[in-house]
């Protein structure tokens, strides 16, 4: 599975953004994905993901309120729209994709994703 990120930018605290993780599998719909970001000098962190089948969604607290994940299997992509960002939300932002994951605490753990696509950087500036 190959997962390709895209709809980063420059944007001025207080905007916004959507992300986009396209894959290349036909059995998009199996595969629960998860957004992940890291920070210069930071660790990777998880942000938001949607589960396979149910579609439920998780977040961070830091982001909870603010950014909305959603999937479009039709589409073989997942979405992460991101409002009020703040400067704080400055990081490489990667997708990730778990064959058939659904539990919270799997979907935050980034050693439980199979797949990673190659990340799109946001910079949010004060």
């Amino acid at each position: 599975v190959q997962l390709q990120a895209s709809g980063g930018g420059l944007v001025q605290a207080g905007g916004s953004l959507r992300l986009s993780c396209a894959a290349s599998t036909r059995t998009f719909s199996n595969y629960a994905v998860g957004w992940f970001r890291q920070a210069p000098g930071k660790e990777r962190e998880f942000v938001a993901a949607i589960s396979w089948s149910i579609d439920k969604t998780y977040y961070a607290d830091s982001v909870k309120g603010r950014f909305t994940i959603s999937r479009d299997n039709a589409k073989n992509t997942v979405y992460l729209q991101m409002n009020s960002l703040k400067p704080e939300d400055t990081a490489i932002y990667y997708c990730a994709a778990a064959f058939g994951r659904s539990s919270q605490s799997s979907l935050q753990d980034l050693t439980k994703y199979n797949y990673w696509g190659q990340g799109t950087k946001v910079t949010v500036s004060s």
